[in-house]
């Protein structure tokens, strides 16, 4: 019982004795808060006390594309627990390759008559990719949240961090190096993220008076295998850093460039994206551009809860800035190579 009173205290920010009034439906707490209890319940895995099993936890849907990345783990951490503090219980929807699709999900999460949904990294940031599902949860006014850049306007607001800074804050730490032939090694070409972050590419670069050349741009699918093969064509057009569109696709260009005889950071830097968990741990540590993690994902369950509550919110897109964090993977260009 002590143990159970402090998971469900850390879950939900509450006190102990706050947690142990509510499980003994004491007065003294409000709606909100004993929602909040009884949901870090159900999170955690315990079983209500039985007067309060009949009361059904509210749900929201959390629909990301993978879990290999260990930047989704950890968006899907942060919100799931803003959730619980809030009285709802996550959802968590994850695709795999052939298996249940994004439309599929929404379909599961409509007949669970769930309460909102967020898509983190969904088809909504592909401009060829199928968004009907989207435009029956406009036509049902389902609240719901996008979580990074999406395709036009579908009727959703949307919390995304600034492409634009990051290719910045990136491409800039390399020509403060001395680096001139830098790499782009980002998603595919009908992704919108990936299309800011090259347009910004290409700004940066042309106020820092160095060129970006159709073989200095790789597009890649998001895994560490595809950046590896994509990594290869840039090291053959002889770029002495690189700046990839997640950590995944640096590990695979480092990869490449080991395999190619290169050492990192000494004949090719490379600089990644996100900042996700073991970042400090890889060989070399890796440079990176940080995502605020804690306030995007606190914001976009902020604007769900809203709708939630029957506010009408606009369809503006909230751009957070990110952070450079240098680390060993980035160093001035050998004199030669």
């Amino acid at each position: 019982m002590a143990k159970r009173l402090a998971e469900v205290a850390r879950k939900v920010g509450f006190s102990e004795a706050t947690v142990s009034r509510v499980l003994n439906e004491k007065p003294g707490v409000s709606a909100a808060t004993r929602q909040a209890v009884l949901t870090a319940l159900d999170v955690l895995g315990y079983e209500r006390p039985t007067k309060l099993r009949g009361e059904r936890a509210r749900l929201v849907g959390l629909v990301l594309p993978e879990l290999q990345n260990p930047i989704f783990p950890a968006f899907a951490e942060v919100m799931g627990a803003v959730l619980a503090q809030r009285g709802f219980t996550p959802v968590l929807c994850t695709q795999t390759t052939g298996g249940v699709s994004e439309a599929d999900y929404v379909d599961l999460l409509l007949q669970q008559q769930v309460s909102g949904i967020v898509f983190i990294g969904g088809l909504y940031a592909q401009t060829d990719a199928p968004h009907e599902h989207y435009a029956r949860l406009a036509a049902r006014h389902l609240p719901t949240v996008l979580f990074n850049a999406s395709f036009g306007d579908l009727g959703f607001p949307c919390v995304s961090c600034d492409d634009s800074v990051a290719m910045e804050q990136a491409i800039s730490h390399l020509v403060s190096l001395g680096h001139s032939r830098i790499g782009l090694l980002i998603g595919p070409l009908d992704h919108v993220p990936s299309q800011r972050k090259l347009a910004a590419a290409r700004v940066v670069a042309a106020k820092a008076g160095i060129s970006l050349e159709p073989e200095q741009i790789a597009h890649s699918f998001y895994s560490l295998e595809g950046a590896q093969a994509s990594a290869v064509r840039l090291l053959e057009a002889g770029v002495s850093g690189i700046v990839c569109a997640s950590d995944p696709m640096a590990l695979g260009a480092i990869r490449a460039a080991r395999r190619a005889g290169f050492s990192v950071p000494r004949d090719v830097s490379v600089v990644g994206f996100d900042d996700s968990a073991l970042m400090t741990c890889t060989d070399p540590p890796l440079t990176t551009v940080r995502q605020p993690i804690e306030p995007m994902c606190r914001t976009a369950i902020e604007l769900l809860v809203s709708q939630i509550a029957g506010t009408a919110l606009s369809h503006n897109e909230l751009l957070f800035e990110p952070e450079l964090v240098v680390r060993g993977s980035t160093a001035p260009p050998a004199t030669s190579r």
